[in-house]
């Protein structure tokens, strides 16, 4: 986004007092100008909405990235540009909500020993569980936004479809299988670093 907000004078017929019908009709026909006349009218909302959510720094970039992608693929169907502030803000508390809805379904699993140990297992045996699924988890928060978002999606009790899989990780679907495959293996890493049993 840097380079498109940099656009903050005269371009290609963008100036200051275009119209944000003009400039949604313009993003839709793919003119870098117009994009960028946006990114600066309405860049410090969408931030100033992400930043009251108080997410991680990565989780906010990803928020702030996932809400300037949702109008790239929806300008067209704007159907009120008077109002495009509103749905910018909408959108963003709704890319948050996401963001926050995948960590506290992390963060569930890692609190619930029952829920992913057998309940037959003796009371010191599951403590020990328990805190193997805290430490587990904790290193998959501190994978790359793509790959952390991507083992959520993948192994919460959430029934994702791999096509929702692939849209909320924003890779293509045949990509699931080699980016789980890295993920995996840098997570192995980092729970060998730890002396965790990862077999």
């Amino acid at each position: 986004m840097t380079t498109a907000t940099a656009i903050t004078t005269s371009c290609d017929g963008v100036t200051a007092t275009s119209t944000v019908a003009d400039l949604l009709l313009r993003v839709g026909e793919g003119e870098s100008a117009a994009w960028g006349e946006i990114c600066r009218r309405y860049g410090k909302l969408v931030s100033a909405t992400v930043r009251s959510f108080r997410l991680q720094e990565a989780d906010a970039l990803d928020a702030v990235q996932m809400t300037w992608l949702r109008l790239a693929e929806n300008a067209h169907r704007i159907r009120f540009p008077e109002r495009l502030g509103g749905w910018l803000v909408t959108t963003a508390r709704r890319e948050c909500l996401h963001i926050l809805r995948l960590a506290n379904a992390a963060g569930g699993i890692g609190i619930a020993p029952e829920a992913v140990v057998d309940p037959s297992v003796g009371p010191e045996q599951r403590v020990i569980d328990a805190d193997t699924s805290r430490t587990l988890w904790k290193l998959v928060a501190e994978l790359s936004p793509r790959r952390r978002t991507l083992l959520w999606t993948l192994f919460t009790d959430n029934s994702w479809s791999y096509a929702e899989v692939a849209d909320v990780a924003g890779i293509p679907p045949g990509g699931i299988g080699p980016t789980r495959a890295r993920a995996l293996q840098q997570l192995r890493r980092r729970l060998n670093e730890q002396e965790l049993d990862c077999r």
